[in-house]
């Protein structure tokens, strides 16, 4: 084991210094104020590639809850698709208009659904080929899609009159090709991570036509700025998003895993999310140590699940059963590479569960730094050091659990994630 995973202090030697030795420092804390409002008023809107109640995970569900939130607030309205499936982006809901929760909801019919296999190759020359040109560019973002010009054209016709446009997520077509319109009331909330799509040239004028931005982590606003330095400068905020504390009294967790020792893992079983690396670790190390240690999954199956006595996968929970399923875990893990905030992350904290996550991705390892409640890991050797660590130290462990649900607490809470949206929106209409 390489020096930097080691420390000293008198009582033993433990994995990962950088996060174990911070996680001494902090103890209990207090509980958030109840969320308070602001009145501010007038007209906006979010443009994001899915939206509705059965979208239940990523940045779709993120522009839900921040809508839902600022609807207290502004009258706020959506301009998404009719695609559920975000693999082929198929017509699922009927097109118009709708209220969710109150939020209005303007749905556009997808245009194109995508084929994968093109879709792919495609992906293959714009990734590996330096040589390619900015129209193939062009035809990744509309395959990347969701293809939905009607959207586009709704935006071009109605963005003035709202006092802000929010487009959600860089990534794909709805901002892609909406928000390089230039309009003047634009905010772009990137959910941006290093990945080979960022380095498209095509981003460039993504980024350039936004008016303001909105950050989730100083991890992701530390590579767009690296990326994007044109950026620097540009009106910004740090907002993140707000977590709760689930309501009334938590269901019982199901029989299998009464009176088990488990770690947990929360969302798409996928490849891109780390799962083969996550079922590939955790088999060595029941191989290696044994005992009764169990892995339980919670979302849907995209990677094919190893069949092992220990690897429990419960499929689609409710949002109370999840946080009754992470309070009762050791820890929650999470292999994913790729993440600009990572809910499940804050939700584990605030349930007093510790993460034990890749150093690998710079916003996973930033949380467990900031809230000292949580450990990473580079290789499998450190792998099995941290989870040792964290099945062997109680002492340390407990204060782990408080520093947890600190950092949640003081850090996002609604009425701070809503003040700095609000502010923000404000911000930009005075330009």
């Amino acid at each position: 084991m390489s020096k930097k995973l080691m420390w000293k202090d008198k009582r033993a030697k433990t994995p990962r210094a950088e996060s174990v030795n911070r996680a001494l420092q902090a103890d209990s804390a207090p509980r958030g104020e109840a969320p308070g409002r602001t009145t501010a008023g007038g007209k906006i809107a979010f443009v994001c590639q899915r939206y509705g109640l059965e979208v239940n995970g990523g940045s779709e569900l993120y522009c839900r809850q921040v809508a839902e939130r600022l609807a207290g607030i502004y009258d706020v309205t959506v301009y998404t698709t009719c695609a559920l499936d975000y693999s082929t982006w198929a017509n699922k809901y009927a097109p118009g208009d709708e209220d969710i929760n109150g939020v209005h909801v303007k749905r556009y019919r997808v245009q194109k659904e995508r084929k994968q296999r093109e879709f792919g190759r495609l992906c293959e020359i714009v990734a590996l080929d330096p040589a390619h040109t900015d129209s193939q560019e062009d035809e990744w973002v509309d395959m990347q899609g969701p293809l939905c010009p009607q959207l586009i054209e709704a935006l071009e016709r109605e963005h003035g009159q709202y006092r802000a446009v929010l487009f959600m997520t860089y990534l794909y077509y709805t901002t892609a090709k909406g928000l390089p319109l230039g309009f003047d009331n634009a905010i772009l909330i990137p959910t941006v991570h290093d990945e080979p799509w960022v380095y498209l040239r095509y981003f460039d004028r993504v980024f350039s036509a936004a008016k303001a931005i909105a950050w989730n982590t100083p991890e992701e606003r530390a590579f767009a700025l690296k990326r994007f330095p044109f950026i620097d400068g540009m009106p910004e905020a740090m907002t993140g998003i707000g977590v709760d504390m689930p309501e009334g009294e938590l269901p019982r967790i199901p029989e299998q895993l009464v009176n088990e020792r488990y770690i947990v893992y929360a969302g798409r079983i996928d490849e891109n999310k780390g799962c083969r690396e996550m079922f590939e670790y955790f088999r060595r190390y029941k191989d290696e140590v044994g005992g009764n240690l169990k892995l339980v999954l919670m979302g849907k199956e995209v990677l094919e699940i190893p069949r092992d006595p220990d690897i429990v996968y419960l499929g689609f929970v409710s949002e109370e059963m999840k946080y009754a399923v992470m309070a009762e875990a050791v820890a929650l893990v999470l292999f994913s590479r790729f993440e600009s905030l990572s809910m499940v992350v804050l939700e584990s904290m605030l349930m007093g569960r510790p993460v034990l996550v890749t150093e690998h991705s710079e916003v996973l390892k930033g949380h467990c730094e900031r809230s000292n409640a949580g450990l990473y890991f580079a290789d499998y050797p450190e792998f099995r050091a941290t989870l040792d660590y964290l099945l062997t130290h109680a002492p340390q462990y407990g204060i782990m659990c408080r520093n947890g649900r600190k950092y949640v607490e003081e850090n996002y809470r609604w009425d701070v994630i809503v003040r700095k949206y609000s502010d923000l929106i404000e911000n930009i209409g005075q330009a």
